[in-house]
């Protein structure tokens, strides 16, 4: 594939991004609030619901890489698009009816139909120049800046129209964006994501996975996207809530999380182009260096501009921790083995993120905003070893010089 029709594809999919990816800013700024609105006493559940769509993700992984093996990724795309657009509608129709579970239930669907927005990143590198794959996984990410601003104005907007059920306007909004997705990823370009690379064999055999996934490269990116993506959604999850708790307007907290969001996908116009000039290992350290930063912040105090401080640290060290950590698992499998792959890591990846979500809520509640920074501090710790030994055993340096 030209690099014509790799950039074509990277816009198609940032717009589907934009759209269908919505619906994760509105799930995450949402979920939590409606969990407590919804719930008469056990308040520890208040964020199930973002814990059922994270487990959506997570269920969705294996089946929306199998489904796209068997159909295409332009058909899988659309797929998952619908099942955001139909998990939207029931979301709303829970709120309606005031039935907790059946909120979490449909939250799971929007989980499984994001599922497949979660791997438009891995689709942007099919078949594309290696040299274009780190740029296309940011131009694809960039995407989410306008998810950023649509999901949480969409909630703003629409907060009121089916009082007491302030949030179900967002979830039909949801539903609309979601369909739209399916007519915008119909543009996208069919590829022959198994051409081989210059110097590599055109049919080199699929290892097993097992091979694969004891590679050290391998295990390091997971380590480090897998810990910089738990660490956020553990800590994000329990910033609306904790905004509230500390006295601030709930839109403080749908504000917050749009800066957050923003903070997360805004750098990817840059972050490929700053792999290129500085390699994925310096790249990823940095974003750690972030995270610790936002636990930092959120520590010293709870002003509104701690908490929207913090949540911009903590998207802009997701970005850099994520974008590169994705970047670097994308070097450790062929063409042929890109499938299982992905689908494995994005099944590790979210089961983790799903846990990480449904603890912020029983952490919040038994311990407190100050114990869950402290708990994700040792967990960067750990990721910026496991980084700085890679870059040791791959000849990189982290530090300049």
């Amino acid at each position: 594939m030209g690099i014509r029709t790799a950039r074509r594809n990277a816009l198609v999919l940032a717009a589907a991004q934009a759209i269908v990816g919505s619906a994760a800013p509105v799930a995450i700024s949402t979920g939590g609030l409606a969990g407590t609105w919804l719930l008469l006493e056990d308040k520890s559940l208040a964020t199930l619901p973002v814990t059922g769509f994270n487990v959506g993700v997570a269920l969705g992984a294996l089946p929306a890489a199998a489904l796209m093996r068997a159909i295409g990724r332009r058909l899988g795309f659309s797929s998952g698009a619908l099942v955001v657009s139909i998990g939207g509608m029931l979301a709303a129709f829970a709120l309606l009816a005031q039935s907790f579970w059946f909120f979490v239930a449909s939250m799971l669907l929007v989980g499984c139909g994001n599922a497949f927005t979660q791997q438009y990143r891995f689709a942007a590198t099919d078949g594309a120049p290696r040299d274009y794959q780190a740029r296309a996984i940011s131009v694809v990410l960039a995407g989410g800046m306008f998810a950023a601003v649509i999901g949480p104005q969409m909630v703003n907007f629409t907060t009121g129209l089916f009082r007491p059920a302030e949030f179900a306007g967002a979830f039909f909004g949801v539903s609309i964006l979601g369909f739209v997705g399916v007519f915008v990823l119909s543009r996208l370009k069919v590829v022959d994501a198994a051409v081989a690379e210059p110097g590599e064999a055109p049919s080199a055999p699929a290892r097993p996975l097992s091979q694969i996934l004891v590679q050290p490269r391998f295990l390091t990116a997971l380590l480090c996207g897998v810990g910089s993506y738990a660490m956020m959604s553990f800590v994000m999850t329990g910033a609306p809530l904790a905004i509230v708790a500390c006295g601030h307007p709930q839109e403080i907290g749908f504000f917050g999380i749009q800066w957050h969001v923003m903070a997360m996908f805004g750098p990817s116009f840059f972050t490929g182009r700053l792999i290129a000039r500085y390699g994925k290992e310096r790249v990823i350290a940095a974003g750690l260096l972030a995270l610790l930063a936002s636990f930092g912040v959120f520590l010293s105090g709870i002003s509104v501009w701690q908490f929207w401080l913090g949540l911009v640290l903590l998207g802009l060290g997701w970005n850099f921790g994520f974008i590169g950590a994705t970047a670097m698992v994308a070097d450790t499998y062929r063409p042929s083995e890109k499938g299982k792959t992905q689908g494995f890591h994005d099944l590790a990846l979210f089961t983790t993120v799903a846990f990480s979500s449904f603890m912020s809520g029983r952490v919040f509640v038994t311990s407190g905003w100050e114990t869950m920074n402290l708990v994700a501090l040792p967990i960067a710790l750990v990721c910026m070893a496991a980084i700085a030994l890679e870059a040791r055993r791959a000849g990189a340096r982290l530090l300049p010089g």
